[in-house]
Formats: structure tokens, sequence, C-alpha cells
């Protein structure tokens, strides 16, 4: 039997290995060429949900105006050529409770987060001196603005902040760009009988045992246990003790939580001028997003469907949280947010 010629066994096994190389990297090649095409031919919705998320923060600074002869605080951030996003906060809190919701936004926004007259850093004079209503809260928001010399901007509406927001519109129409509702009500339906009924009664009841009962509503006790923790007791951890805490040390004094029982007293007249704010948004038809948190047992997600009747473009999301939404689920309403004010069809691009 013949010998097998080694060198001509080596040179075929080193041409059979040379064929599979090339076939390997023309392979290699085609997939890549193909992974291109894809790339350059993606979907505009893949590239624009790629835009949606997360950016490095701006830095947050802490600043204040004169308003009115009385010092205004207001916490900003984000480049001021950009869209205006402004967060109106409710009772009892401040600018404070948007802590995580503003460095979610100011990567892509302008955000302005100011403290009512009476709420936060903000001056408080004494009820001596000054009658607090909703009318008074708008006011001076306004005027922050307005020293701002901010043309165009977006409100995002929570508990007083609706209030607050709504009288603003009503003053400047023009200037709003869209409406972020979270758990902030206009219409009836999202109050029960008995909430409507207690606003009625702290309104036109003058008596002492009425007034000692709201007095009551401003207590530690309260604040805590009847606000902050009521819609997360068996979740109690996901509430920062940070957010009460805050609060609690603007009230201190019965001349602080004077100021917050004069504003539940003034809340009723809120719900008398729910006819104009629903007009105002039938006409107007505002860009509008609704966060709501469905476990509010106070502003029932009853309120947030009602938007729909009048606006019926809006986008609608019910959230898996309470009245505090933006404590629980801060950056899943800042994804909507982002989201919503990215929409093409909503915000053409300049």
């Amino acid at each position: 039997m013949a010998t097998p010629n080694r060198s001509t066994t080596g040179n075929s096994y080193n041409q059979g290995w040379s064929i599979n190389g090339a076939l390997t990297a023309l392979l290699s090649f085609l997939l890549c060429l193909t992974l291109m095409f894809a790339i350059n031919k993606a979907p505009a919705t893949e590239v624009h949900s790629e835009n949606n998320g997360a950016t490095w923060p701006s830095k947050t600074f802490y600043r204040y105006q004169m308003v009115n002869g009385k010092r205004i605080f207001y916490r900003e951030a984000g480049e001021q050529h950009k869209r205006t996003i402004v967060l109106l906060h409710g009772y009892p809190s401040s600018s404070h409770s948007y802590r995580e919701l503003i460095p979610l936004l100011s990567g892509r926004f302008h955000v302005i987060a100011p403290d009512y007259l009476g709420s936060g850093y903000s001056d408080r004079p004494s009820t001596s001196e000054q009658t607090y209503t909703f009318d008074v809260l708008a006011e001076h928001v306004n005027g922050l603005l307005n020293v701002l010399k901010l043309e165009k901007y977006s409100l995002y509406i929570q508990d007083f902040g609706a209030p607050v927001g709504f009288r603003m519109l009503m003053r400047d129409p023009d200037k709003l760009d869209a409406l972020i509702v979270q758990n902030g009500n206009a219409y009836l339906a999202g109050l029960t009988s008995p909430r409507q009924a207690f606003f009625k009664a702290a309104n036109q009841d003058k008596s002492v045992a009425q007034a000692t009962k709201i007095f009551s509503f401003t207590s530690p006790e309260a604040v805590i246990h009847k606000q902050y923790l009521r819609d997360v007791q068996h979740n109690t951890e996901v509430m920062s003790p940070d957010s009460w805490t805050h609060d609690l040390h603007f009230l201190q004094s019965e001349q602080d939580r004077a100021i917050q029982v004069q504003l539940l007293q003034d809340y009723y007249n809120n719900l008398l001028d729910y006819p104009k704010w629903q007009a105002f948004l039938r006409k107007k038809q505002p860009p509008t997003l609704i966060v709501w948190g469905k476990k509010d047992p106070a502003f029932i997600a009853a309120g947030a469907e009602a938007y729909l009747t009048d606006l019926p473009n809006a986008e609608l999301h019910l959230l898996d949280s309470g009245h505090f939404s933006v404590e629980e689920k801060s950056v899943e309403i800042a994804k909507y947010i982002v989201t919503f004010m990215n929409r093409p069809d909503l915000f053409p691009a300049p």
C-alpha cells in the first residue's frame, strides 16, 4: 500500500480551511450590511422611543423673587430656551413634593416649581395681615411667572394646584402650551358627596366647633396618617418621611396652621367655579395629559375620567397609586410626560 504524501495531505487541509475562512468572512460582511441597513431603516417610532429615554438632569437652583412686596421661593432647573413646565403643588405641601420629578424632567425641559404664598419657604404673613384665598395664591404665582418673563408654559396641577392653575389660565389663557393633571379636580364627579358636603360646611359654617374640626386636619397626626400614609398603608416604605417632615416644619405654629385652615375654608368656592373651568377647556381644547392615582379616596378616579367629557382627545392614565402619586410613581409619571411632550401631532417641531 502506498505511503500517503504528507505534504499533499497538508495542502488539502489548508485549502479546505482557507475556503471555510473565506465563507465565514463573507457571511460576517453580509451580516454587517444587513444590520446597517436595518438600523438606517429603523421605524420612526423606535427612534422616538429612544429619544424618550433617560437624560442627565440639570442642576436644580433654589431662588426667590419679590412679587407684590412678598418674597416667593421657587425651584428652577433646565435651560430657559427649552419649553417650560410649571409644577403647582397641593396641600399640605410645597415645591418640595417635586424633588424627585424635577431631575427627571430637567434634562429636557425648563422646570419651575414655586411655593405658594403661605407655604414652604415663601413669605407667610399672618392671617391678621393677609386673608388667604386661592385668588391670592394664583395672583402671586402668576406674578412670579411675569417677573421671570415666561410667555408660554405647560402647567402640572395637583390638588390645590388645580384651583391655582385654572385661575391663572382664566386670566392668561394664551400662555398655556399644555395641561398635565395629576389628582387635581375640576369636576364634581371627582368628589364624593360627603367630601362635597365637607367643603361646603367648611366654607359656610362659622361655628367654633367647625373651625376646630378643620384645624385638626393640620395636625402632625392628620398630615402623616390622613394624608401621606393614608393611601399606602400596605406599602408605607414607598413614602419618604422627608415629605411630611418638611411639611410639618412649616406647620409648627398655630399661625402657620391657620393659613391652611383659611384655604380649606375657601375651597368650596372652587366647586362653584368648576363650570367656568370646564367651559374654558371645551373652548380652548389644550393638549392634556391626565396621570391620576386611582387609589385616591379623596379625589376619586371619576374626576380624571370626567375631563374626557370636555377634552375627548386628552391622554388618560390611571396609576396604581394614591393622592400623592408623584411621591410614589415619579419615574412613571416622568415617562408619561416626556412621551406626551414629544408627540409630534400635538407639538410640531418649530
